[in-house]
């Protein structure tokens, strides 16, 4: 098992920053990427940002692309996204994702943090 724990969020006004993190514990051997994903009030949860563990390539979503960058620190098994100018709608739980690959994938979930930008 893995457990996933976000920090950071909170409430921030259009244009600000904001960085979230997410420490991942257990059996974190065989991590083979770690990213964000969010969910708003009413919709679905959507794809942000993602990382891979061993070489560090990263994919962004193009709603967030040259606003939001995500990095790792692998020897404390966590990932951070760093949110600038933020907008109205990235307003959003934030969840971070760990996936595991042995025979097949595994995915963990956090249990989520909230980002809140006012207009």
């Amino acid at each position: 098992q893995v457990q996933l724990v976000e920090s950071g969020g909170g409430l921030v006004q259009s244009g600000g920053s904001l960085r979230v993190s997410c420490v991942a514990s257990g059996r974190t051997f065989s991590l083979e990427r770690m990213g964000w994903f969010r969910q708003a009030s009413g919709k679905e949860r959507e794809f942000v940002a993602l990382i891979n563990w061993d070489d560090g390539r990263t994919n962004y979503s193009d709603s967030v692309k040259g606003r939001f960058t995500i990095s790792r620190d692998r020897a404390k098994n966590t990932v951070f996204l760093q949110m600038n100018s933020l907008e109205p709608e990235d307003t959003a739980v934030y969840y971070c994702n760990a996936r595991k690959r042995l025979t097949g994938t595994i995915d963990y979930w956090g249990q989520g943090t909230q980002v809140t930008v006012s207009s």
